[in-house]
């Protein structure tokens, strides 16, 4: 008997459909997206020389692009003279707008063949460039950087936020 009602019991199981889930409950949100300012262009490489650049993007004019490998300068610290440390890209720009500018920068480098040989990227972590500032921004190549001395061309890519 405890069979017989465990198998009907079992059987109603089986033919009861779940009830559905309860649907998730979403806040609205005010959320206002900031649209962002896009760049995109290739220029021709030079290794560890100033590439001056007219590049102008809502007011943020880029200055120039250098790449070459950080060094310690002869000085204070003589014993660590000539040590590397990193590949870099220093891209200089000026705000020559109305507004504070929050960039982000990325750069591929690419050889003669079309082949990426390295991508740095970096940009503003905290505040602003003002209005009439300049500054440079140091951005980073690491783990695939070897071979950047023999590019042929570079990428350059701005993502712009007031």
């Amino acid at each position: 008997m405890l069979n017989l009602c465990f198998v009907a019991l079992l059987g109603l199981a089986q033919t009861t459909p779940p009830a559905p889930a309860p649907a998730p409950v979403v806040a609205a949100a005010n959320i206002v997206a900031t649209p962002l300012s896009f760049y995109a262009e290739s220029f021709p490489f030079q290794w560890d020389r100033t590439i001056p650049l007219t590049t102008n993007l809502d007011g943020l004019k880029v200055n120039s692009i250098f790449f070459n490998k950080r060094m310690v300068q002869p000085g204070f610290f003589n014993f660590l003279k000539g040590a590397e440390f990193g590949t870099r890209a220093q891209v200089e720009v000026t705000n020559t707008g109305k507004y504070p500018k929050i960039p982000g920068f990325a750069v591929a480098v690419l050889d003669k063949d079309g082949r990426l040989l390295g991508v740095a990227t970096g940009g503003t972590k905290l505040g602003t460039i003002k209005p009439g500032e300049t500054e440079t921004f140091d951005l980073n190549f690491t783990q695939v950087k070897e071979r950047l001395a023999s590019g042929d061309k570079f990428l350059l890519a701005i993502e712009l936020r007031n």
